[in-house]
């Protein structure tokens, strides 16, 4: 048995059985992949995989278990190679960020600008996704902290912190009717063509679970991931933006877009901080992640780790 193998048939599983995605991955060849899967189960002697010809049906119930074990071991190599360059490496390395557009564009700029002040030696890697991509970088160990709003407090082998609260905004056009109104309803919104997020990004589900509850039907005439791209279409008149407050955070009180908190209609949102459980984190991932929040620190997100976020930390 080899690391090869393991990580061969991790990424097999990974890929949906398909060889040929696995290969690309992993930089080999599909022969080179399934040749190493099948070495590793006549050693183990029994099959990972249930085989239809050359292509992988379906994982076995012992395959099951086998993976599991292979995640364990491959995830321990991996805090080896980190706690190694912990104490070799000290301040240098690369930190590694999954997110989303939200996060990326409006706050991460600063306590990234931090990082880099104070750990110059620390190269930032930034990946955007959906939510439950982030979720996915994490437990592949392609990112080493994620942050999301939706998804990420779901994954049993993540540990998620709240981060910080927040609210859908209205975006509007300066000289729409409703710019005069500071109080919006659900009344109000469903009457008019909505911009939004895609369902699976910022919050979006409370948006349209409160909506449900009043059964009402609204029109979104356009859905993204980018509230930049939200707020360009409602500056062209397409609809009434609903976005992330951070996102108007830089626009000018004076200027040709006005906005409304509408946290009323819809709820308070919260952003998360995830890591993926049992992965030993650098020192530099515990400093980004205190300059997220002052309310984040080294000790809680140690006790988090092993399960116990304590009763003292809450939004």
């Amino acid at each position: 048995m080899n690391l090869h193998q393991f990580r061969f048939a991790q990424e097999a599983a990974r890929r949906n059985l398909n060889l040929t995605e696995t290969a690309k991955a992993l930089f080999t060849s599909q022969p080179g992949v399934s040749k190493a899967i099948l070495e590793l189960e006549e050693e183990l002697g029994v099959d990972i995989f249930e085989r239809h010809g050359k292509r992988l049906r379906r994982i076995t119930e012992p395959g099951r278990e086998v993976l599991r074990s292979i995640d364990i071991i491959l995830r321990e190599v991996g805090n080896l190679r980190r706690i190694g360059e912990e104490f070799s490496k000290q301040d240098a390395g690369r930190l590694s960020i999954a997110t989303t557009h939200t996060q990326a564009r409006y706050v991460l700029p600063a306590p990234v600008a931090a990082l880099r002040q104070r750990f110059p030696r620390v190269a930032v890697s930034l990946h955007q996704g959906s939510p439950a991509q982030v979720a996915q970088m994490l437990l592949e160990e392609v990112a080493d902290i994620g942050l999301a709003t939706e998804t990420l407090a779901e994954f049993e082998d993540l540990v998620s912190v709240p981060w910080y609260e927040w609210q859908h905004v209205a975006v509007l056009p300066s000289a729409h009717p409703l710019a005069r109104t500071e109080r919006l309803t659900l009344d109000d919104l469903v009457r008019e063509p909505l911009i939004s997020y895609h369902p699976s990004f910022t919050g979006r589900s409370r948006i349209d679970r409160a909506f449900a509850a009043q059964h009402m039907a609204p029109e979104f005439v356009l859905e993204a991931i980018d509230a930049d791209v939200i707020k360009t279409y409602v500056r062209g008149g397409l609809g009434v933006g609903l976005v992330a407050e951070m996102a108007v955070r830089d626009e000018p009180r004076d200027g040709d877009l006005v906005w409304r908190p509408v946290g009323h209609l819809f709820g308070q949102n919260i952003a998360r901080v995830a890591f993926k459980r049992g992965v030993v984190l650098r020192s530099f991932v515990y400093a980004f992640a205190e300059l997220l929040s002052d309310r984040l620190n080294r000790q809680l997100i140690a006790r988090a780790m092993t399960g116990d976020a304590g009763p003292d930390y809450a939004l």
